[in-house]
């Protein structure tokens, strides 16, 4: 007998609720504008709703936008917690699908998500150690440890972490409303319009923007190569759809590793080393139906 799963991309801008298998096929699938939670919430349920009968759940699961409380014990576990998007902050979004589905359900950060799918179909396949990174709007990581995906005190903010701004070369003083020039602050898409007063896809392919960016995206890898020891790092976000930053990043993370970490996937691979996600745009949602799969074998 197949078996079902449902999966919820739960975005800031935008819900992706889809019904799919443990292969990664995408059997049913919807996208709404996320409005209010009440809103939001019921456009999910009346989309699972209306095909139960022909595929019937195991498990669903939701990699939302946060932050988000990732801790089982916590009495808030599965809330979206304080959020700049309004309505959202102390969101009970796992309870409410739990209350009403009544079948296992699994939480986790859309970075997260996104990682588990590429981990299970994409590009992050046949390694136990890996990390995603999303660079788009804003910032966010995932990191895969030993064939799990990494929590602690709360999960990954690998956009926060402070790097090094050259001020003469970089005036700007970082969009981030908690640190300022923070990876985020520093790199994220709102960051390169108020930098430049354009979109970033306005931008050119030579742009002085995107050799900045891939200083601050270098940094940002040089920490995570020397503190998590990847296997392999994937790179997603509209802000990576500038097919120029991948060779870039590349050879500035051989520069500033300055033959530091001795590894083969490194010094002779850096392209299949740090890479775009196998999944694409579906990384997301495929990463809900992951989180699924992971909840129902708890």
């Amino acid at each position: 007998m197949p078996k079902y799963y449902g999966g919820i991309e739960a975005g800031g801008t935008k819900f992706v609720c889809a019904i799919g298998n443990d292969i990664g096929e995408i059997l049913e699938e919807t996208r709404f504008a996320t409005t209010s939670p009440t809103e939001t919430l019921e456009k999910v349920v009346v989309f699972f709703e209306q095909y139960l009968n022909e595929f019937p759940l195991e498990s669903i699961g939701i990699a939302s936008f946060g932050p988000v409380d990732l801790n089982p014990d916590s009495a808030t576990y599965g809330y979206i917690t304080k959020t700049p998007k309004p309505g959202w902050s102390d969101c009970d979004v796992a309870g409410v699908i739990s209350r009403y589905f009544g079948i296992p359900i699994g939480f986790d950060t859309d970075v997260n998500g996104a990682l588990l799918g590429e981990y299970r179909w994409g590009a992050a396949q046949r390694i136990e150690n890996g990390i995603y990174l999303t660079i788009g709007t804003g910032i966010g990581g995932g990191a895969i440890v030993g064939g799990k995906l990494l929590h602690g005190l709360v999960h990954p903010e690998m956009g926060h972490m402070r790097l090094h701004r050259d001020i003469e070369r970089d005036p700007f003083s970082g969009c981030c409303p908690f640190h300022e020039d923070c990876f985020e602050g520093l790199a994220s898409g709102i960051a390169v319009r108020q930098r430049w007063e354009q979109k970033p896809e306005a931008l050119s392919p030579d742009h002085p923007a995107w050799d900045l960016e891939a200083d601050y995206i270098t940094q940002a890898l040089h920490i995570l190569i020397c503190v998590l020891s990847p296997q392999r790092i994937v790179l997603g976000g509209g802000i990576m759809n500038q097919s120029q930053l991948f060779p870039l990043v590349r050879h500035k993370v051989l520069d500033s590793l300055n033959g530091y970490v001795k590894h083969t996937a490194i010094l002779n691979q850096i392209d299949t080393y740090i890479v775009s996600p196998g999944l694409g745009n579906r990384a997301g949602v495929l990463g809900a139906i992951a989180l699924a799969i992971e909840a129902e074998k708890l």
